[in-house]
C-alpha cells in the first residue's frame, strides 16, 4: 500500500535487492535481506497476536534487528515503542508498561548487561499486559524458560517464518513512540504517523543531499533517540548505506567513518571531542560534506574551534520528538559561530516557525526572544493516551507550543536559545528534574527532594538537594546507589546533598523553588 513505510522498504529492495541498507560493524546487510527479515518478523508477530495498533517495545541497541522490527511493526500497522537500553527497572516498569505494549523484544547479552535480571526486579502488575518477550541474540547462550509468567521466544525462529507479504497499515496508522520528559513525573510518549515519518525522510534527504551516489551516514546516536531514527529513513528511503554500531565507540567510529568514507552523520559536543581524540591529524574525516552538531553544554562550544581547523563542516541543528530531530538545519555558508549555533531553516519547505511571548500572548518581530511555535508536516499526532497533554501542546491553528526560548533572524532563519523551564539535557536526551526527583522521594529517607543541571567537569549531569525524612541520618552514597537502581546511568544525580529547606520566592501563586539558587549552591560546593 502506498504511503507506508513498508511500501517504501519494499520499492527500494526491488529497485536494488544486493545494495548494502546497513552495515552493521562492516557486516552488511542488504535491502533485499532487511525487506525479507522485516516481512518474516511480522508473520512472527502476528502468529502473536501482534495486530493493528497494539504496541511493541523495542529495547535494543542500534542492530539491524532493531530496524527489522521497526518494519515489520509498521507492515503490521503496530506501533513500535522505542526504549532506551541504558534504562533500568523503574523506568522499564513506567515505560513499558503505561504504553500497553503486548510485547517486548530485547538483547539480554548486550554489553554484559542483565537485562534479564533487570526485568525480573519489575512488579509483574506493571508488566502485566505484556504477553510475550522475544530474546534476539548473536550466540547460542539459553533462553530463559520465561520472564514474570510470561513466555519467551527466540528472535531467530519468529524471524524465520514465510515472509508476510500484504500490508496491513495505512499512510494515518501510527507506527512509533518516543518518550520525552516535561514537567511531570512521566515521561509522554509522542506518536507519530507513517506519513509524516515518510515526508520527513524525503525532506531531509533532500535537505541534506543524500540522493548523490556516493552518500554513505554514519549513525553514532541510538535508534530510540529521535536524533538518530531521523537519520534511519531519509538514508534508506533513498537506498544508501547505514553504518552502524550497537553503541558509540569513538575509536570503532572514527575507523568506520574513515574506512567506508562516510559523507554524513550527527554528533553532539562530547561525540565529536571524542571522535577527534581517536583521530588525530589535520584532516582525519575529509569525506565528511555534512556533520550535524547540537551543543547541549556551553562548554561544548569550545570543540567547534578545533573541529572547524580540521575540516569538519559543523551545521547547527533544531529537532524535538514531537515534530522529529532535524527539523532545521544551518546554512553551511554562514561563518562558523553562526551555523552552529541551534535552529537555522525548516528542511520541509511547508514549516514554518513563530516567536509568541510567553507573557503578553504576542507574536513578536525578529530579533526579539520568546517561545518558539512550530508548524510542519513532521508534527507528532498526539501524546498517546494523554489528550489532556495533547490539547495543551498546540495552538488553535495547529502550531506546536516547543517549549524552547529563542527568536527569528532578519535572514528568515530562527534560533534556538534554550529550554523554557527546568527540563535538563542529559547524555544527549530530554530529562525532567521531576522524574528524577519522584524516584528520589521513593526512598523512606527522604521527606522531599529538588533536581537541578550543573556542569562538572565540563559535562552536563543532575544534582539534587534532598530533605531528609524524620530521624532518618543522610547518606550520599545510599541514595545514588539508590537511584542507579531505578534509572539510567546518566540520569543519576552526580551529587546529593542535604538541606532543611529549598529557597523559595512567595507569589500569588504560590512559593517558586528558586532553581538558580540551588544551582550556584551545587556549583559553590563542588568548588569547594
Amino acid at each position: 500500500m502506498s504511503g507506508t513505510l513498508s511500501a517504501l522498504l519494499d520499492k527500494v529492495a526491488a529497485r536494488q535487492p544486493a545494495a548494502p541498507a546497513l552495515i552493521d560493524r562492516e557486516r552488511p546487510v542488504s535491502y533485499g535481506q532487511l525487506a525479507n527479515e522485516s516481512r518474516r518478523l511480522a508473520t512472527g508477530l502476528e502468529q502473536l497476536g501482534i495486530g493493528r495498533g497494539d504496541r511493541v517495545a523495542l529495547w535494543l541497541p542500534n542492530v539491524p534487528a532493531w530496524v527489522a522490527a521497526f518494519f515489520a511493526c509498521a507492515r503490521l500497522g503496530a506501533i513500535a515503542v522505542a526504549v532506551n537500553t541504558r534504562f533500568k527497572s523503574g523506568e522499564i516498569a513506567d515505560i513499558v508498561g503505561r504504553s500497553g505494549a503486548k510485547a517486548l523484544i530485547f538483547w539480554p547479552g548486550f554489553k554484559q548487561i542483565d537485562f534479564s535480571g533487570i526485568l525480573e526486579e519489575v512488579d509483574p502488575t506493571a508488566l502485566e499486559r505484556v504477553e510475550t518477550y522475544i530474546v534476539y541474540r548473536e550466540d547460542d547462550h539459553p533462553l530463559p524458560g520465561n520472564l514474570l509468567g510470561k513466555p519467551v521466544h527466540d528472535y531467530r525462529k519468529i524471524a524465520d517464518c514465510p515472509p508476510l507479504e500484504e500490508d496491513r497499515a495505512t499512510a494515518d496508522s501510527g507506527c512509533v513512540i518516543f518518550t520525552t520528559s516535561g514537567t511531570t513525573k512521566a515521561p509522554k510518549f509522542v506518536l507519530h504517523r507513517h506519513a509524516a515519518i515518510l515526508q520527513h525522510g524525503r525532506d531531509i534527504a533532500l535537505g541534506l543531499g543524500l540522493n548523490t551516489p556516493d552518500t554513505v551516514v554514519f549513525l553514532a546516536m541510538p535508534f530510540c533517540a529521535a536524533g538518530g531514527f531521523s537519520q534511519v529513513i531519509p538514508t534508506l528511503s533513498v537506498g544508501r548505506p547505514l553504518v552502524t554500531t550497537p553503541a558509540f565507540d569513538a575509536a570503532q567510529s572514527a575507523q568506520l567513518i574513515q574506512r567506508y568514507r562516510a559523507t554524513h552523520t550527527f554528533v553532539v559536543g562530547d561525540m565529536l571531542a571524542n571522535l577527534l581524540k581517536a583521530a588525530p591529524g589535520q584532516r582525519p574525516f575529509p569525506s565528511l560534506r555534512t556533520c550535524a552538531f547540537a551543543v547541549f553544554s556551553p562548554s561544548e562550544a569550545a570543540i567547534v574551534t578545533k573541529a572547524e581547523a580540521k575540516g569538519i563542516p559543523l551545521l547547527g541543528i533544531y529537532g524535538s520528538s514531537e515534530m522529529q530531530a532535524l527539523f532545521a538545519l544551518q546554512p553551511l555558508s554562514l561563518p562558523v559561530r553562526e551555523r552552529t549555533r541551534g535552529g537555522g531553516n525548516p528542511l520541509s519547505p511547508e514549516a514554518a516557525v513563530r516567536v509568541r511571548d510567553p507573557d503578553s500572548g504576542q507574536l513578536l518581530s525578529p530579533g526579539v526572544s520568546g517561545e518558539l511555535e512550530i508548524l510542519g508536516p513532521s508534527r507528532m499526532v498526539e501524546y498517546y493516551g494523554n489528550p489532556q497533554a495533547t490539547a495543551e501542546a498546540f495552538t488553535e491553528d495547529g502550531y506546536f507550543r516547543s517549549g524552547d526560548f529563542g527568536f527569528l533572524a532578519e535572514d528568515g532563519r530562527f534560533i534556538y536559545q534554550n529550554r523554557m523551564g527546568d527540563v535538563l539535557r542529559l547524555a544527549g536526551f530530554l530529562v525532567s528534574p521531576v522524574e528524577i526527583e519522584g524516584y528520589l522521594k521513593e526512598n523512606t529517607a527522604v521527606a522531599d527532594a529538588q533536581v537541578v543541571g550543573v556542569e562538572i567537569n565540563g559535562a552536563p549531569r543532575a544534582a539534587a538537594f534532598v530533605i531528609p525524612a524524620a530521624e532518618t541520618a543522610f547518606d550520599e552514597a545510599g541514595l545514588i546507589a539508590f537511584c542507579r537502581q531505578r534509572m539510567a546511568n546518566y540520569k543519576v544525580p552526580a551529587r546529593i546533598f542535604p538541606i532543611d529547606a529549598f529557597p523559595v520566592t512567595p507569589s500569588a501563586n504560590g512559593n517558586k523553588i528558586q532553581k538558580t539558587t540551588l544551582r550556584q549552591m551545587v556549583q559553590e560546593r563542588i568548588g569547594q
